[in-house]
């Protein structure tokens, strides 16, 4: 029988690509599930899933005590998973108030009223490995320094070192996730590398690279990301993890070009890349060691970079609403 059968979790940001899934997977293992969400979207990661109607749905800004106070009650939450945010760099760039409204003050609102709360027992709190920032070694372990200098990573450093204080100061059983670039079906967010290639893709246009393709990055696939807020939620009371951030990538880092290439080769189109290199202010290389979830929690990548890009072409392939002529 699953851990999750039963609970009631409150999962912020279900709307979006991450939370959707995750949302989707609670379900799937029984949890009873309230999403709260900004703005409701028909063709949302949710409703492509086929979740969105075994799900209660609360309308509102994460921002907003009141309404996170009244839905910890209204609903008896015992767990909350975190994941509300503005989360697109270029948004961030240039509406950094907003994006600092949302993840900062966002996270102290839900996190204080999971501390007043009566009911909730466990809360998970979405970082990013974009809080780390540039760092002189790599890969990127969590005793390294928060060094997030652009609004949305100084946004993610401020709400993690947040939510660890909220853990140590509160006894508030809190852990953090900082995890790679996640990728997999349902991203509909066309503004990041794999969606914008897989579109490109299905017009038989060649794909856009707005770098020179040589920044490495660490891609995460969703199913493995969904089981490590998961296996985090499910141990997060222990006192080897709670008020402890944790890495989640494969730890195998590849170029935007190479990342490209491998989708090409998915797909089976005859294109090359166009690069543009137009990018500017980007961090040439990260990637993540993930071995202290491997140790503490038992957790570890299993779909590899291939069969995970294979799987999420042929979710978008079959989408008829993404085809040419649609």
């Amino acid at each position: 029988m699953s851990f999750w059968r039963g609970h009631k979790v409150l999962v912020t940001g279900a709307g979006g690509f991450v939370g959707g899934h995750l949302a989707a997977a609670l379900v799937a293992q029984g949890a009873e599930i309230v999403a709260l969400v900004l703005d409701w979207q028909p063709r949302s990661t949710l409703v492509l899933l086929g979740a969105a109607e075994q799900v209660t749905r609360v309308y509102g800004s994460v921002t907003d005590a009141a309404l996170m106070h009244r839905t910890l009650n209204a609903y008896e939450v015992d767990t909350v998973f975190h994941l509300a945010a503005q989360a697109l760099v270029g948004v961030a760039r240039r509406s950094p108030v907003t994006t600092l409204e949302a993840n900062v003050r966002g996270t102290w609102t839900v996190l204080e009223a999971c501390r007043l709360s009566e009911t909730v027992e466990r809360v998970v709190v979405a970082s990013s490995d974009k809080a780390y920032g540039s760092q002189p070694h790599l890969p990127y372990r969590e005793d390294f320094p928060l060094r997030g200098r652009y609004p949305y990573e100084a946004s993610k450093a401020c709400a993690d070192l947040i939510a660890r204080c909220y853990a140590a100061t509160y006894d508030l059983p809190v852990a953090v996730t900082r995890c790679a670039n996640i990728y997999g079906p349902g991203d509909l967010n066309f503004s990041r590398l794999v969606p914008d290639t897989i579109r490109a893709l299905l017009d038989n246009r060649p794909p856009l690279i707005r770098s020179d393709g040589t920044p490495t990055r660490d891609y995460l696939y969703i199913e493995d990301a969904v089981r490590a807020y998961l296996m985090l939620g499910e141990q997060v009371r222990q006192p080897a993890v709670q008020g402890e951030a944790f890495n989640f990538g494969t730890g195998r880092p590849v170029s935007v070009l190479e990342l490209v290439r491998l989708l090409i080769a998915v797909s089976g189109r005859d294109l090359e890349p166009e690069v543009q290199g137009t990018a500017r202010g980007e961090i040439g290389h990260q990637y993540l060691d993930s071995s202290k979830a491997e140790r503490i929690l038992g957790w570890q990548a299993e779909v590899s970079l291939e069969e995970g890009l294979r799987r999420t072409w042929e979710w978008y392939a079959a989408q008829p609403w993404l085809q040419p002529d649609s």
